[in-house]
C-alpha cells in the first residue's frame, strides 16, 4: 500500500505541478529514463502473459519480468482465443475474467512501476472482438455489402463498447485495404475494390468504435493489391493511383472519422517498406491529413526490415529506419524493446526521435483518461458483452450483407415448398460461416445455415453434407443426390472457409501455413490461391445435384469471390452471404422465405476466371479476350430484390455553397410486388483529365426503404473532391471540363 500511495503521489505531483505554460507529456518525460522510453514503444503479444486454473488467475513470469526490466506501454491480444494462442472456449477468459485479469495487469503498471504509467490493451476486433463470449459480426466484405452506413456505425459502437468493457482501449479495425485481387488471402477483411465505398463505411465503423475505443486503420498503405495475389508481397503502384486510389478512404477515416491509430501493412511500396516509408507516415499521413494520433508498425513489420525485406543489415538498424520514419509502437515489440537502445548508441537515432514517438502514446492515454481511471467494472463486462440484443444486431447485418445475384422466381419460398434438402459442406459448419479473426465459440451461440432453416419451422428438412471443402476422401454425393430427388427444393451450400484448426502451424505474425493436412482452410489470412476454383469435390457435388432436375438455391460461404460460372448457369436462384457471422443462419431463412427482402449489393466484382485479374469496375474500358469476355460475371455495386426499382426525373442542378458544387436528384419508384430496399448508387465519369480517367467512379449511395408502390426522391451533393484529380504537380484540384453524372440507368452530362 505504500508502495502504491508513493506512486500516484509522484503521478500527481507530477501533472498537478504543471504550469499553464508546462505540457504534462513534457513533464513526464523529463522523468523517464532510456529504457522506460524504448518500453512505451513496445507492444509484445500478450495471450501468454497469464495463466489460468478453474476461477483463479494470475500473472505470468513473462509479463512481471518484462515490466520489472523494460516497463511496457502496451500489449497486444491479451484477450485473442484461436487456435494459434493456443486458448479454447475452456482455456481463454470469459467476459468478465478479461476485465479481471486486464484490471490485474493494469494495477501491477501503476502500482509496481516507477513511474506508474498505465499500459494500453490493443485487441483485434475486424468483425467483433476477438475473444470468447463476444459478439460475431459478418466480415469486412459482407458488412460492406450491406452499403448501410447507420447500421455499420450501430455494428462499431457495439464491437469498441465489448472491446472496453473488458478493459481494454484500442481495437484494431476496421480494414481499408483496397482489395484488386480475389487470390489475395485477406480480402474478407477489406470493404471491397472501391476507396469512396470503403471509406464512407469505414468511417462510419470509427465513429461507432471511437464512442468507446480507439479505431485502428489497418493497413497503410496499397497492401491489398500484392504482385501474385501473395500476402505481403510488394504492391506496383505509382504515387498518382496511389493518391487517387489507395489512400483517399484511410484519409476519409482520419479526417471525417477522426481515428485515432493506424497500422502500417507488412508490403514495400516502390521498393519501400510501408513501416520505413517517411514520405507515407510523415509527409502524408502527418502533415498533409494532420493526424495526431498514434502510429502502430503490423505485428513483426519493424523486424521484417531487416529478415525478409532485407532493407537493413541488422534489427538495431530496422528499428531507426522506422522510428524516424514515423511509427510509434512496435507491434511485437523485438525491435523497440531489445535494440533502440543500441540505434541510439550507434547514432542511428538521436533521443528526440524516440521522444516523439513517446509523447504520441503517453498523449494519448491522458486523452484516454487512463492516468484518471485506468480500471474497469467486471460485472459490466459479465452483464453486457455477448448479449442477445448484440446478436440480433449481428443478425440485421448478415440480413443486409447478403446479395442475390440470380433469381428466376424460384425466391422466396411459397406454401407449395413442404420439403426443403440442405446439402453441402457450408451447410452446418459453424466456423466455416465466421471468418477468420474469430474466436473458438460456444455451439449454442452461433446459427448454422442448416439450424436456422430448421428453426424457422417452414417445412421439413433433411441435410447431407455432400463433401467437404478440400478434402476429397471426406465426400458422400451419393447420399446428398438421394435426400435431393426426393426434396421439392434444394438449397446448396458451398464455397470456402478460414476455420483454423489446433492441426495448423503459424508464422511469428499469426498467418497461417498452407498444410495440405488441412481438411477445409483455403483462405483466411496466409492462405492465397493460384485459382478461384472451388477447392475438393465440390463442383462435382454441384453438378450431381444440378443434375436431378429439381430447384436449386445456391448459396456461397466464402471470403473472396470464387468461380460463380456452373452456379450461375445452372442454378435456379444464386447467393453470396460471404462469411455471415453468428447469425448467418436465421439471416438466410428469413431471405429464403421472404420475411424479408435481400438488397445487398457487391462491393467487388466477382469475376469469370482468375485470368481476368484485375478486374475492377472503375478500369478505363478494354476489349474482349480470346476466350471470352473481359466483364465480370457480376460487377461491383451489383445486386437484386424481390422487387423492382424504376429511375427518373435526374436533375443537376448548380450549387454555389462552400466546397459544394452539384446538387444531383433522383425520383426512385417501387414498381414491383414487394416493400424493399434500394441502393442508389452515383457515379461520375471525367470526360477528359490530365491523368488518365477512370470508367467511372462512385461518389455517393443511398440505401432507402421504399414501400411497393411508392417513390423517394435521392438527393447527393457533387463536392469540389467528387470531381477532382490527383497529381504529383498539382495535388488534388479539379479541371475545367465535361462530367457525366450517372444515376441507375439515367445519365446528365454537366460542365465544370
Amino acid at each position: 500500500m505504500l508502495r502504491r500511495f508513493i506512486i500516484l503521489l509522484v503521478v500527481t505531483v507530477l501533472f498537478c505541478s504543471c504550469t499553464k505554460n508546462q505540457d504534462p507529456v513534457d513533464v513526464l518525460l523529463s522523468q523517464m529514463t532510456l529504457e522506460e522510453k524504448c518500453g512505451q514503444l513496445s507492444c509484445p503479444i500478450g495471450f501468454n502473459f497469464y495463466g489460468k486454473d478453474g476461477d483463479s488467475l494470475w500473472l505470468a513470469e513473462d509479463f512481471v519480468g518484462m515490466m520489472d526490466t523494460l516497463p511496457l506501454g502496451s500489449c497486444w491480444a491479451v484477450l485473442r482465443a484461436d487456435p494459434w494462442s493456443r486458448k479454447t472456449v475452456e482455456t481463454g477468459l470469459k467476459p468478465r475474467e478479461s476485465a479481471r485479469l486486464l484490471n490485474m495487469m493494469q494495477r501491477h503498471a501503476v502500482e509496481n512501476t516507477r513511474l506508474g504509467i498505465p499500459l494500453l490493451f490493443c485487441e483485434e476486433t475486424p468483425h467483433g472482438h476477438m475473444a470468447v463470449g463476444t459478439t460475431v459480426f459478418p466480415t469486412g466484405i459482407g458488412q460492406a455489402s450491406t452499403w448501410d452506413c447507420d447500421l455499420l456505425e450501430q455494428m462499431g459502437e457495439i464491437m469498441g463498447k465489448e472491446v472496453r468493457l473488458q478493459g481494454a482501449q484500442i481495437g484494431y479495425g476496421p480494414v481499408l485495404d483496397i482489395a484488386r485481387d480475389p487470390r489475395w488471402s485477406r480480402v474478407e477483411e477489406t470493404m471491397g475494390e472501391d476507396p469512396y465505398l470503403s471509406g464512407v463505411l469505414g468511417t462510419s465503423i470509427v465513429k461507432g468504435m471511437q464512442k468507446n475505443v480507439c479505431a485502428t486503420l489497418k493497413h497503410l498503405a496499397a497492401y491489398g493489391i500484392p504482385q501474385g495475389g501473395h500476402n505481403a508481397a510488394t504492391a506496383d503502384v505509382g504515387p498518382n493511383r496511389l493518391m487517387s486510389d489507395y489512400l483517399p478512404s484511410f484519409e476519409k477515416a482520419i479526417r471525417e472519422g477522426g481515428a485515432k491509430t493506424v497500422m502500417t501493412s507488412y508490403n514495400t511500396i516502390d521498393g519501400v517498406p510501408c513501416s520505413a516509408n517517411k514520405w507515407l507516415l510523415q509527409d502524408i499521413l502527418r502533415n498533409s491529413w494532420n493526424f495526431k494520433g498514434v502510429v502502430f508498425s503490423d505485428l513483426n513489420a519493424v523486424n521484417a526490415i531487416y529478415a525478409t525485406q532485407r532493407m537493413a543489415a541488422d534489427p538495431a538498424k530496422a528499428a531507426a529506419m522506422a522510428l524516424k520514419a514515423g511509427v510509434d509502437i512496435d507491434l511485437g515489440g523485438y525491435n523497440y524493446g531489445g535494440f533502440l537502445k543500441e540505434a541510439m548508441q550507434r547514432g542511428l537515432v538521436t533521443e528526440a526521435d524516440i521522444d516523439r514517438a513517446v509523447r504520441h502514446v503517453l498523449q494519448l492515454k491522458i486523452d484516454l483518461g487512463l492516468f484518471d481511471n485506468p480500471y474497469v467494472v467486471e460485472a459490466l463486462a459479465e452483464a453486457e458483452v455477448g448479449t442477445k440484443e448484440n446478436a440480433q444486431l449481428a443478425k440485421q447485418v448478415a440480413l443486409e450483407s447478403a446479395v442475390l445475384l440470380k433469381n428466376d422466381g424460384i425466391l422466396p419460398f411459397g406454401e407449395h415448398i413442404n420439403k426443403v434438402a440442405v446439402i453441402g459442406p457450408n451447410a452446418d459448419n459453424m466456423y466455416n460461416q465466421l471468418g477468420d479473426y474469430t474466436a473458438p465459440q460456444d455451439p449454442d451461440r452461433i446459427v448454422t445455415i442448416l439450424e436456422g432453416i430448421r428453426e424457422k419451422g417452414r417445412a421439413e428438412v433433411t441435410y447431407a453434407k455432400g463433401c467437404a471443402i478440400r478434402d476429397e476422401n471426406d465426400a458422400d454425393i451419393d447420399e446428398a443426390v438421394r435426400i435431393a430427388k426426393v426434396a421439392d427444393v434444394v438449397v446448396l451450400v458451398v464455397g470456402g472457409s478460414s476455420a483454423r484448426d489446433f492441426k495448423t502451424n503459424y508464422e511469428d505474425t499469426g498467418a497461417a501455413i498452407v498444410n495440405e493436412s488441412i481438411s477445409d482452410m483455403d483462405c483466411g489470412e496466409g492462405y492465397d490461391r493460384s485459382t478461384l476454383k472451388l477447392l475438393g469435390k465440390q463442383e462435382e457435388l454441384m453438378q450431381r445435384i444440378y443434375a436431378t432436375g429439381k430447384p436449386v438455391v445456391t448459396v456461397y460461404i466464402q471470403g473472396r469471390p470464387l468461380d460463380m460460372n456452373l452456379a450461375a448457369e445452372k442454378s435456379n436462384a444464386l447467393l453470396t452471404l460471404w462469411y455471415p457471422g453468428m447469425e448467418g443462419g436465421s439471416a438466410l431463412a428469413d431471405i429464403l422465405w421472404g420475411d424479408y427482402n435481400p438488397a445487398g449489393r457487391l462491393p467487388i466484382s466477382i469475376p469469370r476466371s482468375v485470368g481476368q485479374i484485375p478486374v475492377y469496375y472503375s478500369q478505363p474500358a478494354t476489349g474482349d479476350y480470346v476466350e471470352g469476355s473481359a466483364k465480370p460475371l457480376y460487377p461491383f455495386g451489383y445486386g437484386l430484390s424481390y422487387t423492382q426499382f424504376e429511375y427518373s426525373d435526374l436533375q443537376v442542378e448548380t450549387v454555389s455553397k462552400m466546397d459544394t458544387l452539384f446538387k444531383v436528384t433522383c425520383q426512385v419508384k417501387n414498381i414491383g410486388p414487394r416493400d424493399g430496399d434500394e441502393v442508389v448508387q452515383l457515379y461520375v465519369r471525367d470526360e477528359v483529365a490530365s491523368i488518365a480517367p477512370a470508367s467511372k467512379l462512385l461518389k455517393g449511395f443511398q440505401r432507402v426503404h421504399i414501400n411497393k408502390g411508392e417513390s423517394k426522391q435521392v438527393v447527393f451533393y457533387l463536392t469540389q473532391r467528387d470531381l477532382a484529380v490527383y497529381s504529383m504537380e498539382e495535388g488534388w484540384h479539379v479541371e475545367p471540363g465535361e462530367f457525366t453524372v450517372m444515376v441507375g440507368e439515367k445519365r446528365v452530362l454537366i460542365n465544370q
